[in-house]
């Protein structure tokens, strides 16, 4: 079960990052709503994946590292790396999708982001994406990396 589990988050993760891209890429040429709906699909999917990974942690279903010695300090500077970023991008993501929620309750409808009420948290929001975004493409693609390189060179453990 565990290992369908595990195939299952990574297909989550990687659909997440590509409603990531395309919620950017729709932010930057202005529409709004689009923009939106691919950054909750993101946000959605990047939830299923961590419900699903959590799963197979607790099922006792993990890879180690034991390909080449060489490699070694690399894969695990690039592992600390996506551990303390993937971390980090929870909070991130929450603020930014907090704010987006409260501008978008004060504004009414996208139309109106430019609203007093409503312009505080785009804003903020706008200031949080700055660093949500980058992070949590890194977080995905290094997590697309490791679990390639696990599934060359990863040895299952259990218990």
């Amino acid at each position: 079960m565990a290992p369908i589990i595990n195939e299952w988050a990574v297909i989550m993760i990687v659909l997440s990052g590509i409603a990531l891209c395309t919620g950017v890429y729709f932010i930057r040429t202005g529409r709004r709503v689009w923009h939106m709906r691919a950054m909750l699909t993101a946000s959605a999917l990047a939830t299923v994946f961590l419900v699903l990974y959590l799963t197979r942690l607790g099922l006792g279903y993990e890879k180690v590292f034991t390909g080449p010695a060489a490699w070694k300090p690399a894969y695990y500077i690039l592992l600390i790396s996506h551990i303390i970023l993937a971390a980090a991008n929870l909070p991130l993501a929450l603020v930014a999708l907090w704010n987006a929620w409260n501008g978008l309750k004060r504004a009414g409808n996208l139309n109106n982001i430019d609203a007093p009420a409503a312009l505080p948290y785009f804003n903020r929001h706008r200031a949080w994406v700055r660093w949500t975004v980058p992070v949590w493409l890194y977080v995905a693609i290094t997590g697309w990396i490791i679990y390639l390189v696990l599934g060359q060179w990863g040895e299952l453990v259990t218990g």
